[in-house]
């Protein structure tokens, strides 16, 4: 007998429109997104458009940030790419509702709502306490290098920046000569009338360059200067005192000549990474152990985290309005004003002092009191067993964000932008963890 198949007939007609959510199954994490969106307080998303009437016509708000969310939590973060979902998939196309913004419209709004992307987190994370999906027993802090919009090989040290504003202002300063020369000439062959404001290519790409290395060079400067301010030195310190006192590597707002600044994103900085040194911010997350939600996020642009724990501690008290009862993080967290704080708030913590596989030095105990007696803490094998259970709660949460929604780059550039987008991948993040276990009624 001849092999049978199911019927095929692409070009047959229905007889009627069919609901798009019969083609998506119902416990798919669309709908979980959209019953939650709707239960938001989204105002800040309504507010720009009162009083427009149907001048603007604009997309329903409530409609393009499930449509976002939903993106996010999918690995699609291109707006080009999102706008071609809403024409192809079957789940953006529920979201959407038979609406098909395009790319500049969702690039715009994302932009334009940055700062309340951290709101829509916060009303998350209250939710999943609500629901007891978080506990606030033991909470992990750990920071994720993320890739910036920007090559490292758009970056210039200080000290190349000082070679080559020498170099570029005299070849200008070379060309412009010549360039008066030759007007000269040919003032003399064919008149003075002639137009001669033109600038040659090559003079405007030197100059455009040479106002590039400026801003940096001045960008750089004034990061030092404030480095420097609030480290207590003064403008008039001198490096090397006459007579004696403290000794700097360098005068007061000077940068090291090792010291970078990227042309396409400013704000980036050279991380080490575990694909080498790259452009990149520092994404920070807090994740509480009962379902491994992320309970309190923040992006910085410096390499280092420390300093972040009490911001952290800070976050969740301002979002839960309650301390946790354990917190666990690594070396990079550890300070004496972060150990003291943890105390002062009765929060039983565990901070690594060292770097795994190096040892530490004997630390002064009258110096750095809350130091020692973190020291004699993780010393037992009780506090090693609690600090042990750190890397198991917050990796596997920056490996979802890497690895299973594939969030490895920034699309947007500058510290604001990236902040917002880093509040954007954390509450997708926590929705689609969250879709499992909860199903709002």
């Amino acid at each position: 007998m001849p092999t049978t198949f199911r019927p095929y007939t692409p070009d047959q007609d229905l007889l009627l429109p069919p609901n798009l959510r019969e083609w998506l199954a119902a416990d798919h994490v669309a709908y979980f997104i959209s019953e939650v969106v709707e239960e938001l307080d989204l105002s800040a998303f309504y507010a720009p458009y009162e009083g427009d009437g149907r001048r603007r016509m604009p997309y329903e708000p409530s409609m393009m940030l499930k449509v976002l969310i939903y993106a996010y939590a999918s690995g699609t973060f291109s707006s080009r790419k999102i706008a071609k979902k809403l024409e192809e998939d079957v789940a953006f196309r529920v979201l959407g509702a038979g609406n098909f913004p395009q790319h500049r419209t969702l690039c715009d709004f994302r932009k334009y709502h940055l700062n309340d992307f951290q709101s829509m987190f916060v009303q998350v994370v209250q939710i999943a306490r609500e629901a007891e999906l978080i506990q606030l027993g033991t909470l992990a802090i750990d920071g994720t290098k993320v890739r910036a919009n920007a090559s490292k090989h758009k970056a210039m040290s200080y000290g190349r920046m000082q070679q080559e504003e020498q170099r570029l202002a005299q070849e200008i300063a070379e060309l412009c000569a010549q360039a008066h020369s030759t007007d000269a000439d040919e003032d003399r062959l064919y008149g003075a009338d002639r137009r001669g404001d033109e600038l040659p290519e090559e003079l405007q790409h030197r100059e455009d360059r040479l106002e590039k290395i400026r801003q940096a060079k001045a960008r750089l400067e004034q990061a030092q200067v404030e480095a420097d301010t609030a480290r207590g030195r003064h403008t008039d310190d001198e490096r090397k005192p006459p007579r004696g006192g403290r000794h700097y590597k360098r005068d007061f707002g000077v940068p090291a000549d090792e010291a970078q600044s990227n042309f396409t994103d400013p704000e980036s900085r050279i991380m080490k990474t575990a694909d080498g040194f790259q452009q990149c911010y520092n994404g920070q997350l807090t994740v509480d152990d009962a379902f491994q939600l992320i309970v309190a996020n923040t992006l910085i642009n410096n390499a280092s985290d420390n300093g972040e724990l009490i911001g952290q501690v800070g976050a969740i008290e301002a979002t839960l309005g309650e301390a946790p009862e354990v917190v666990l993080a690594d070396a990079g967290y550890r300070s004496e004003a972060g150990l003291a704080e943890l105390e002062n708030k009765h929060i039983d913590g565990y901070v690594s002092l060292r770097r795994e596989g190096k040892s530490s030095g004997e630390i002064d105990s009258e110096e750095y009191p809350a130091t020692a007696r973190m020291a004699e803490k993780l010393a037992s094998a009780d506090g090693r067993a609690r600090y042990a259970e750190r890397k198991g709660l917050v990796e596997p949460v920056n490996g979802w964000i890497k690895n299973i929604l594939g969030f490895r780059r920034f699309s947007l550039r500058g510290l604001q932008a990236v902040r917002g987008e880093w509040d954007l991948i954390c509450l997708a993040t926590n929705l689609r963890r969250m879709q499992p276990l909860l199903v709002i009624e």
